[in-house]
């Protein structure tokens, strides 16, 4: 990694860590635009490396937010189980499909829950 594109890595976790702390995005949102652009990653290295990432960036606000009693638990475990028991399939489905495929996908699911955002209450 040379110094410029690790200063282009701090610049990304920062903004990540703003976006995430405020907003609850930063990984898919952020982070994996930001690998494909900056670091000429492809889409599935992208997602991979912005989920090794969020963890610490995870465990940092959920602290935080803990602490100021924000992170309501009796919704976190049943979530959490679903998201864990599917993703451990669904990382699967990662290595079959094309980065192309991913790509698209990704970039129509941010428009769409985008638009909804902005008309749905």
């Amino acid at each position: 990694m040379t110094t410029t594109q690790f200063l282009l890595g701090l610049g990304l976790g920062a903004i990540t860590g703003v976006l995430a702390a405020l907003f609850g995005v930063g990984g898919g949102l952020i982070m994996v635009p930001g690998f494909v652009l900056l670091f000429a990653l492809d889409q599935k290295s992208a997602v991979a490396t912005s989920l090794a990432v969020i963890i610490a960036v995870s465990l940092v606000a959920t602290t935080k937010y803990a602490s100021a009693s924000l992170v309501k638990w009796h919704v976190v475990l049943p979530v959490m189980i679903g998201a864990v028991t599917t993703t451990w399939v669904a990382a699967d489905w990662l290595k079959l499909l094309s980065n192309d495929f991913l790509t698209r996908a990704f970039a129509i699911l941010m428009i769409v829950v985008g638009i909804r955002m902005l008309f749905v209450r």
